[in-house]
């Protein structure tokens, strides 16, 4: 073998099995409990902790090429690495040029390759201006060369990147829908938005909070409406990126009752900040978009993503220059950037707050850290899974260190972060790329070399099953009315 993991500690279903991982060529090629008689190139002892199939981010916004003084791809495949992620899914937008096209796609491509710690998938772009111009078909070219699913902005984005109206939304989702691929939308009304907004500039509103007030929950509910109608009119597979509300989770879970095929994600952020406290505390650096909601938005989304309504976690990753664009001079809630950093601390969280908190069992952990996003954007099983002939992705968790988020220790260039400060029980301490340790937090941090990560090109169509689970008070409930109406008949 290449290498063997000895004395790991692997999940099978919501149980931990010990056992030694064997890989050879980047590949999991077997489990054994005696390596006695076996040799190894290389040999890992875990001590017992958990190993899971390597975690996704899938949904990223690394800046480069074009706005590296926010970030690198080197720098933020460092961040990812040092949180436990081993493949991340870039997104369209924010690049020089966008991803719109074959040629843009490799005008991407071909500046990162030598950066990259970490395998990594692109999503594809689709604007505004590409259905006023009729530039649709430059969706196959995108697909020819592996993107995982299509993004689409209903507020705008960078200005390479215009946003979609309504009309243009549909015509995209037509486009689109009979090739199978997702189409990932930014759901927010933008008139809602926009009304809102110059509303409270002219009452002179300059505090965090105005921030959230003005993109409200409604404009989150009446897009995820708009977009899971249109879905459902020409059969597109729809996912709603980034939800942030209450409502967002209803609407979701009830088109799924109902057979649409739509999907979501939301984030760490939205499982564990609030815009009252965070955006008054730390102001332009909690501001993101969608904005941070309320608690009880928090849970919602907590349940939502352990009962199947959300199916996996993204960061939406988007940093920003502190001295220009964060925090410049001249900047206010309304001008400054809305972006923060997140893939160092996702799994953390994700472990810390859901894992050991008792919110996520561990099969349900394992879901929406890998394996979901991995089988929506067809790269399961070579990644997302621990199966004989996947990829050697392990991301290797000490489910009893404690840490605390410091915003200035972090490998990304962002050195802010409003989940500052947050003490957290469980941590990724080790991980490792097609059998290749990249990231390793007690023996030098990253490890690993940039240029070994590889870009992974969609392999398959394929669908997450819509499974919803029901608490077993909300089935007694029903059958108790049901014996009441019984009774009163």
């Amino acid at each position: 073998m290449d290498l063997i993991l000895k004395n790991a500690s692997i999940p099978q279903g919501d149980r931990q099995v010990l056992t030694n991982i064997l890989v050879d060529e980047g590949k999991i090629v077997g489990f054994t409990n005696d390596i006695n008689f076996l040799h190894a190139d290389k040999m890992i002892d875990i001590e017992g902790k958990l190993v899971v199939p390597g975690c996704i981010d899938p949904h990223t916004h690394f800046m480069d090429p074009g706005f590296t003084h926010r970030e690198t791809f080197e720098t933020g495949h460092r961040s990812a690495a040092a949180g436990g992620l081993t493949l991340h899914i870039d997104m369209p937008c924010c690049s020089v040029p966008s991803v719109r096209d074959g040629e843009s796609f490799f005008k991407k491509l071909n500046p990162i390759k030598e950066k990259a710690y970490i395998d990594y998938c692109f999503w594809g772009g689709m604007t505004g201006e590409d259905a006023r111009e009729g530039w649709l078909d430059n969706i196959y070219p995108q697909i020819e060369q592996g993107v995982v699913a299509f993004k689409v902005y209903m507020t705008p984005s960078v200005p390479t990147f215009p946003k979609v109206s309504d009309g243009e939304m549909f015509e995209i989702f037509r486009k689109i829908a009979p090739t199978g691929l997702p189409i990932g939308v930014h759901a927010e009304n933008y008139d809602i938005c926009t009304f809102n907004t110059e509303r409270l500039k002219k009452e002179g509103r300059q505090d965090g909070p105005a921030w959230a007030e003005a993109r409200s929950s409604l404009a989150e509910k009446v897009a995820i409406e708009l977009i899971i109608s249109y879905a459902e009119a020409v059969d597109a597979r729809v996912h709603v990126v980034h939800m942030s509300t209450k409502e967002g989770v209803e609407l979701v879970r009830r088109a799924k009752e109902r057979g649409i095929k739509v999907t979501a994600e939301t984030c760490p952020h939205y499982l564990m900040l609030n815009a009252k406290d965070s955006m008054t505390e730390r102001g332009t650096f909690a501001k993101i978009a969608p904005p941070l909601r309320g608690k009880e938005d928090n849970e919602a989304h907590w349940q939502a993503l352990a009962d199947g309504t959300i199916d996996f976690v993204g960061t939406d990753h988007a940093p920003y220059e502190i001295a220009t664009e964060k925090d410049a001079p001249d900047s206010d809630i309304w001008n400054s950037f809305p972006g923060i950093p997140g893939v160092e601390t996702m799994v953390p969280i994700l472990v810390s707050e859901g894992l050991n908190k008792g919110r996520l069992s561990l099969s349900r952990f394992v879901e929406v850290t890998s394996t979901n996003a991995a089988k929506h954007y067809g790269i399961y099983p070579k990644k997302g899974a621990l199966e004989i002939g996947s990829d050697a992705d392990f991301t290797v968790i000490d489910l009893n260190r404690e840490y605390e988020i410091d915003e200035q220790q972090t490998e990304s260039m962002a050195k802010y972060n409003p989940l500052h400060g947050l003490k957290l029980k469980g941590k990724p301490v080790q991980t490792i790329v097609r059998g290749n340790l990249i990231y390793d937090e007690d023996h030098g941090g990253i490890v690993g070399e940039a240029g070994y990560g590889e870009y992974v090109p969609r392999q398959s169509i394929q669908r997450l099953e819509r499974v919803l689970k029901y608490e077993k008070y909300e089935a007694s409930v029903v059958t108790k009315k049901s014996e009441e109406a019984e009774i009163a008949k």
